[in-house]
């Protein structure tokens, strides 16, 4: 069979894999994509995307019931769990569309089917509707993503047990669920069906939920999630789940080492991913692997020539954005162009989109306090800035920690209203090195809940003025 050539191949579409394949295109690489599922990957489709039209309805129901409080009125305010669902599988499929779009105005060759490296240049697919097809290329990058870790005795089963798949396609909200792992998808989960109404269980093994974040966020979250009426579990495991006919007996234990038993109608299983290493003859060419990640150097490359990895097959963080960054990054160092930097991970942003929502970036106080560093940190909350108080949101709080010996920022951790779109602004200060005396000097609009961050920079240097 004679192989099609290209300057590169892309195995994936998603975040990572279509964004690298476009910008292969733009400089001028003859590019070919190679997707077995859906383009745009699982976070377009069954993740970032998704979920986050979910909330969206979550958040207006929410608003709706809670009209009173801004002299709106409203009669027998209710949902549609069959509209939710199908809004939010409506959105991910325009996106989709838009996805698609691109790539062939880009003059990327997309072809539908299973790939496999069968040599370091060479790539075999196993074509979606039928044949064999085999491709040719100097480079290739492997952008095949992740997937939902599986317990031993606790699989997820589709109907009582749910990954994140099931969780975001119910037919009707169920009156109970237990979410097993604190992190993003958990947490976002559970604050989207204790919003309409589910009693909501959180389990986690560490000693706080969402343990990535900064302590004085988490506590924040926790006390906030607990005030909604969940039920958090920390430090605690689940020892057995025991199907019933509609309902599922879950036996935890808890920190105390006792064991309690609940039953619920709905199990979510939240703990972590896995790289989709499987089937890509990664073994026979001598990539290595680390338990369950592609192994790649700063600029994405495997320890075989030629080949790279980017996106949650290549490891933590697993971020859509983080995927996209690194896509452009590779497939610009491949190109040979110029003035490259290094994907430094403490300038990727974190967001939680639950309510309220949390963001981040860089070093919490305590990472940097084990680092060596000598810490100031700053700190001032949603009910001292007024647009906060119009909003009628004001539960949150901005802190930022910066190096007390240069004036660096190390981190930024946000919990509250629009944190998600906020941190950004630290990103930017993050990437371009400002000191504190660049961030007091900004100039922030006023009434705006951005004037909480220009005072937590004030707030660490004691210098704030509304608090």
């Amino acid at each position: 069979m004679a192989a099609d050539a290209y300057d590169l191949v892309v195995i994936g579409g998603g975040p990572g894999g279509y964004v690298a394949a476009i910008r292969a295109a733009q400089l001028g690489l003859n590019t070919a994509l190679v997707e077995r599922a859906e383009l745009g990957g699982i976070c377009l489709n069954w993740g970032c995307i998704p979920t986050k039209a979910l909330l969206r309805s979550a958040e207006v129901f929410h608003l709706a019931r809670h009209l009173d409080a801004y002299g709106v009125a409203a009669d027998n305010v209710r949902f549609d769990a069959a509209k939710i669902v199908k809004r939010s599988r409506e959105v991910a499929a325009r996106l989709n569309a838009g996805v698609t779009h691109l790539l062939k105005k880009n003059k990327v060759t997309v072809i539908r089917g299973e790939a496999k490296l069968s040599a370091p240049d060479t790539v075999a697919v196993s074509l979606a509707d039928g044949g064999q097809a085999e491709l040719s290329a100097s480079h290739i990058i492997l952008a095949t993503g992740a997937r939902a870790r599986q317990l031993p005795e606790l699989e997820t089963d589709g109907k009582l047990i749910w990954s994140y798949r099931e969780a975001m396609v119910p037919e009707e909200i169920p009156a109970s669920l237990l979410i097993v792992g604190s992190g993003a998808i958990g947490i976002e989960f559970a604050s989207f069906y204790r919003t309409l109404g589910a009693e909501v269980t959180v389990v986690e093994m560490l000693d706080r939920i969402l343990p990535v974040e900064d302590a004085e966020i988490s506590a924040l979250a926790a006390k906030a999630f607990k005030k909604q009426g969940m039920t958090l579990h920390t430090g605690a495991t689940v020892a057995a789940m025991t199907l019933k006919k509609n309902a599922v007996e879950v036996t935890l234990r808890l920190s105390d080492d006792q064991e309690q038993i609940v039953t619920v109608d709905r199990v979510i299983m939240a703990v972590g991913i896995t790289g989709n290493i499987e089937g890509l003859g990664l073994e026979d060419l001598g990539v290595s692997v680390d338990r369950g990640h592609i192994v790649t150097d700063e600029w994405c490359a495997t320890s075989v020539e030629g080949v790279y990895a980017i996106g949650d097959v290549a490891g933590p963080p697993w971020l859509a954005h983080k995927a996209s960054h690194e896509g452009v990054l590779c497939v610009e160092h491949i190109a040979g162009e110029g003035m490259l930097h290094p994907l430094d991970v403490r300038n990727v942003p974190g967001c939680t989109y639950c309510t309220p929502q949390i963001a981040s970036v860089g070093l919490t106080e305590a990472a940097a306090e084990e680092q060596g560093y000598k810490v100031r940190v700053g700190r001032f909350p949603y009910v001292g800035n007024g647009k906060a108080i119009a909003m009628g949101d004001t539960e949150g709080l901005i802190k930022t920690v910066f190096d007390a010996a240069t004036g660096e920022l190390l981190g930024a951790h946000m919990i509250g209203a629009e944190v998600t779109e906020l941190i950004q602004g630290y990103c930017v200060a993050k990437t371009l090195e400002t000191t504190e005396a660049e961030l007091m000097h900004t100039i922030f609009p006023h009434p705006t809940l951005s004037e909480m961050m220009h005072e937590s920079v004030l707030d660490a240097y004691g210098r704030a003025l509304h608090f």
